[in-house]
């Protein structure tokens, strides 16, 4: 078979713990061939490239960092599961990367040695040898890969060295599962090394300017790779025993039919891991009767000085000592290294803290002032484009249709776009470089006192910039508790979308007296009070999640704190373009269909001959906002601030743009305009003359819209990140009940101190 034509792609699993370079591997091997989704009915994203060497076609799939291959839960349970072929709607893995930090190699060997339990052709990825070597770690690849039986390749993934080797390796094993030979001379990978040729080791390049082939065979030594790859556990024969034991007699039960319903390596996490994930499908299927198998089994391991699960510990690590303890020299723990010194100031309490607060600083500016420019570029370039289709078509529906739905519903998706960017490539600066890891640990006494972990800062912090990058950043948590806890939250925290709604009322409503010298200013307090409900709301949510819907005590926070690197800008780059991307696609298809609802509720039923505010109170979006007057009534709004609040949904900065609409005042009155403020005293209500707008009504809204969920976008990112509709559900619903009750309450209590 010409491997040209092979019609299935060799897939290859990137395994690795955290921390190791695997995405920026990952990135450097695909380039920008990935794809970013969700594995069925799970939230855990698979990141899919394809690439090609050699004449071959390759499937990289980049599974999430993990330090090990014990399922405790769903999510877990997907990575095993794709290793083991037994993932529906997944081709079977044919073979698989581990990436080890070379700085870190005995703990990285903990998972590499349960890799290797799995029988699959098996490259080790020998990452970061540069960083080992200036800590004074030198490792012998040639040696460990004797040790080991698979290869061994060096490779610096944010240099792109080494990746030309590491993808011959590859191609070796997709060749040799053909019953094929890899061809003497290949093409090396965009980007990377020149290739040689493995017949004479000289330069491709120079084979191709002479325009001749080399005809020698491949060289020894450097050119054999071990072919068998043995499914060998360092766990103690009588362990083994014991797992041999408990296989046949799964497959001497009728319930199980006559083949064992699992491979072994998931029969050893049975009898390690008490009552975990893989256990508790069992004794569901099982109706129960193997709890006393799985309990009699543990106590004759226990008895036989085998305890569980300490025992797999123990053996895993005394395995890596022996495969390190020749094959990595040079080992000198008393140096101190640059990142020590680094470490000594950036994670002390005090001066860790200022400097974690001004980089904090500088991100937040960043996504909430430097991507002001270029958000309004995108304002205005969506405003000229709305002028051009007007002059392009004749006055309808259509034309209404094109400027106000589709191209205001573009508008809305495109305007948070710097944004994201901006605050991605940040977190992958950030991340790439070894930072981020400091700011969790440093942040982790601060939280727990919520309840959550140190990682959910960062995430919580971005949401006062915009909701949507922060619970998007929320990735970043492991703990599925703590991820929905920190997502749950996060749309409490005060974005910029509101803050037109703010200038608005509190340029009209509360006077700007001075205080202390003129230090203080009353309307700059309103602000930082809505500020501060907004977060305390959040604590208080976040609390309340932690000790009802997401019961149980947050795990110990354990971070490697990885050596310091310099990030690679084609990496950060990557990670930008792919957020951005995701976001557009996904959240930016639902706030513009939303956008075109509203348009249309504004918009029928339509009567040529009606005023502009008869059509707007006859409009569907107007009898909605004249239904639900009862309801808001209590709050001291009439049914246009209904109307504006419905219309808010897709963005809450829309309801300045609603109530221009309602109450006819011009487009180019900014909401802190003199006249403007005029317009809404002047308010009234329908047939009489009682003003709608009073200093107890404006304080009701606002409190409102800082603790409603006015947002499609948000609702959508939820949607997107937990994988079910649930959720959104839940943040609106709850969000709503809050925000009324405590406008209701606003409206109440202020109206009664008026008099």
């Amino acid at each position: 078979m010409n491997p040209t034509t092979a019609t299935r792609p060799f897939t290859v699993a990137l395994v690795g713990n955290p921390n190791t370079g695997k995405s920026t591997l990952f990135g450097g091997l695909v380039g920008v061939h990935q794809h970013v989704g969700n594995y069925p009915g799970v939230t855990v994203e698979k990141r899919i490239g394809h690439t090609t060497f050699a004449g071959r076609r390759f499937e990289m799939i980049d599974l999430p960092g993990l330090y090990s291959l014990a399922p405790r839960s769903r999510d877990e349970m997907v990575v095993v599961d794709l290793l083991l072929g037994r993932m529906r709607g997944q081709p079977a893995v044919d073979a698989v990367v581990c990436i080890v930090d070379a700085g870190n190699l005995e703990r990285n060997l903990y998972l590499v040695s349960q890799v290797l339990e799995l029988g699959l052709p098996t490259v080790l990825a020998l990452n970061m040898v540069d960083v080992a070597e200036r800590r004074g770690i030198r490792v012998d690849a040639a040696r460990l890969e004797e040790k080991l039986g698979v290869p061994v390749v060096a490779v610096r993934a944010n240099r792109r060295l080494g990746l030309d080797r590491l993808m011959e390796t590859l191609a070796e094993f997709a060749f040799e599962s053909e019953g094929l030979s890899l061809p003497k001379t290949i093409a090396a990978l965009p980007g990377c090394s020149e290739a040689v040729c493995r017949g004479c080791g000289k330069s491709l390049g120079r084979h191709r300017r002479r325009g001749a082939e080399c005809g020698a065979a491949p060289a020894g030594g450097e050119g054999r790779r071990p072919r068998r790859f043995r499914c060998h556990s360092p766990l103690p024969e009588a362990f083994e025993a014991e797992v041999a034991l408990f296989e046949a007699e799964l497959a001497d039960d009728p319930l199980w039919g006559s083949q064992s319903p699992m491979p072994r390596c998931l029969l050893r996490r049975l009898l390690l891991d008490s009552n975990g994930y893989l256990q508790g499908l069992l004794l569901d299927k099982g109706d129960g009767r193997w709890a006393s198998r799985l309990a009699a089994a543990r106590a004759r391991l226990a008895a036989a000085g085998v305890p569980i699960p300490a025992v797999e510990t123990a053996a895993r690590y005394d395995w890596a000592r022996r495969i390190t303890e020749d094959a990595v020299s040079d080992r000198q723990s008393s140096t101190v290294t640059t990142s020590d010194r680094l470490d000594h100031v950036l994670t002390h309490r005090f001066w860790g803290t200022l400097i974690f607060l001004a980089v904090m600083l500088v991100v937040f500016q960043s996504v909430f002032v430097w991507a002001q420019p270029a958000m309004d570029g995108i304002e205005t370039a969506i405003a000229a484009a709305g002028v051009w289709v007007e002059s392009q078509m004749a006055e309808g529906m259509l034309r209404s249709l094109a400027v106000e739905g589709v191209l205001g519903g573009v508008g809305a998706v495109a305007i948070f776009l710097p944004q994201i960017l901006i605050l991605f490539g940040f977190i992958a600066l950030l991340e790439d470089c070894g930072y981020m890891a400091r700011t969790a640990f440093l942040m982790d006494r601060l939280m727990a006192w919520v309840g959550l972990s140190g990682k959910s800062f960062i995430p919580l912090l971005s949401s006062f910039a915009c909701a949507v990058p922060g619970i998007m950043a929320a990735r970043v948590i492991e703990n599925e508790r703590d991820r929905l806890t920190t997502i749950l939250v996060a749309p409490l925290l005060t974005c910029s979308a509101r803050l037109p709604i703010y200038a608005m009322l509190i340029a009209a409503f509360i006077p700007a007296r001075r205080y202390l010298g003129g230090l203080l200013n009353l309307q700059g307090l309103t602000l930082a009070g809505l500020y501060l409900l907004g977060i305390s709301a959040a604590v208080i949510a976040a609390m309340i999640f932690k000790r009802t819907l997401f019961r149980g005590a947050t795990p110990p926070f354990m971070m490697e704190l990885p050596s310091y690197k310099w990030p690679s800008p084609r990496t950060v780059l990557l990670r930008m373009a792919e957020r951005g991307w995701m976001f557009v696609r996904c959240a930016g298809t639902l706030i513009l269909l939303v956008s075109i609802l509203v348009w249309a509720a504004l918009y029928f039923p339509r009567d040529p001959n009606a005023a502009p505010h008869e059509q707007q109170r006859n409009s569907y979006l107007g009898r909605a906002g004249q239904v639900i007057e009862p309801a808001v009534k209590p709050l001291g709004w009439d049914w246009r601030i209904g109307c504006a609040v419905i219309a808010s949904l897709p963005a809450r900065e829309l309801v300045v743009a609603t109530l221009g609409v309602m109450y006819n005042v011009d487009d180019e009155l900014a909401p802190h305009d003199r006249r403007w403020r005029d317009k809404l005293k002047k308010i009234t209500w329908d047939g009489t003359d009682r003003p709608v707008y009073t200093l107890p009504v404006a304080l009701g809204i606002m409190v409102f819209f800082a603790l409603c969920a006015q947002c499609a976008a948000t609702l959508a990112v939820i949607r997107r990140e937990t994988n079910s509709w649930r959720w959104p559900l839940f943040t609106f619903s709850y969000m709503t009940v809050l925000a009324y009750v405590a406008a209701l309450i606003t409206y109440q209590v202020g109206s009664w101190l008026a008099g």
